[in-house]
């Protein structure tokens, strides 16, 4: 459909335009980027991170209290305008608010100020306007100045929302690394979804066991040994010794180049024809990563081992089952 109206080149020339004010924002990661880092690091022993914004600024802030939350900072976001009205007494001494305002005046903030000082709570300031109210009233500012806004009136807050989301971000990211935290770290604030499935199932969760085991001994009849890959639907057996040691592996696939190379399997024992040393993993291993190696190995099927002793089995359905593809 042909139009007059370019509409990919004015959604081109936005993008741009934030792209510019992203890369303005990297004159701001300096000593006030680390000193505010440190506040909230040393507070987050009893304390936690109050964002504070209003209009799109508060959209924003409640994105990046939910990214420091979920990557290992503790925050949540308090509406100034019901701050007001009794909400304030979510905040608690160890505490540190970080308030988001491109202008630095929203007189929404600027009025709990007096409270916040008089709790002895610190206050670091987001705004565009290093000489505004807020940020002079702050302990600690962080600039998030843009050249314009991509609206083409410079009115509705794009680019400047775009650098407060990612200033946000950096300091959600730094405090992040600077303490440790790890991808064990952020399942368990991530528990459901697939998200969670992946950074929280192990092989054990879902690996067959016990009577669900397929495996025969080495001196079992091929045809034996089918008849287990039959029962245990997995499309493979293990071989194993008197103390369950693995000894071997005999697959579907197995089972199709014997019948082209025409081998007895009524009068042949399975130790003749298994795969030795076949490709193992351990029960501890995180489900995803035991995809990874089957994936990598091109194989369907893979079974689990302890020091040698074979303690599981699973295969491609079982890890589509449990939603980890």
């Amino acid at each position: 459909m042909s139009t007059a109206f370019d509409y990919c080149e004015i959604g081109r020339k936005v993008i741009e335009i934030e792209a510019d004010a992203l890369k303005g924002l990297t004159h701001y990661i300096n000593g006030s980027f680390t000193e505010a880092c440190q506040l909230i690091s040393n507070s987050n022993g009893n304390g936690k991170v109050i964002v504070m914004g209003m209009g799109k600024s508060g959209h924003i802030g409640n994105k990046m209290a939910a990214t420091l939350a979920s990557t290992g900072t503790p925050a949540f976001f308090v509406h100034p305008g019901e701050a007001s009205h009794g909400d304030l007494g979510m905040i608690e001494k160890g505490d540190v608010v970080l308030a988001i305002s491109n202008s630095g005046e929203a007189s929404e903030i600027l009025t709990l100020l007096p409270v916040i000082k008089r709790l002895g709570i610190p206050l670091i300031s987001m705004t565009g306007k290093p000489e505004s109210s807020m940020a002079k009233l702050s302990q600690i500012h962080l600039q998030i100045t843009v050249n314009k806004e991509a609206c083409p009136l410079n009115l509705a807050p794009t680019s400047s929302t775009t650098a407060t989301l990612a200033m946000g971000d950096a300091l959600a990211i730094a405090l992040m690394e600077a303490r440790g935290f790890t991808a064990d770290d952020f399942a368990l604030s991530h528990p459901g979804g697939a998200l969670g499935r992946k950074l929280l199932l192990r092989i054990s969760d879902i690996m067959h066991t016990g009577e669900r085991l397929p495996a025969v001994s080495e001196q079992a009849l091929i045809k034996d040994a089918l008849l287990e890959v039959s029962r245990k639907g997995l499309g493979m057996t293990a071989i194993i010794d008197k103390e369950q040691q693995l000894l071997g592996i005999f697959t579907d696939g197995d089972l199709r180049r014997l019948l082209d190379n025409r081998v007895d399997i009524h009068n042949t024992a399975i130790g003749e024809v298994m795969t030795r040393n076949p490709v193992t993993i351990r029960a501890d291993v995180l489900a995803a990563e035991g995809l990874k190696l089957m994936e990598d190995r091109k194989i369907s099927g893979i079974l689990v081992t302890d020091n040698g002793v074979l303690v599981g089995a699973l295969n491609m359905h079982d890890l589509l089952k449990a939603g980890v593809m």
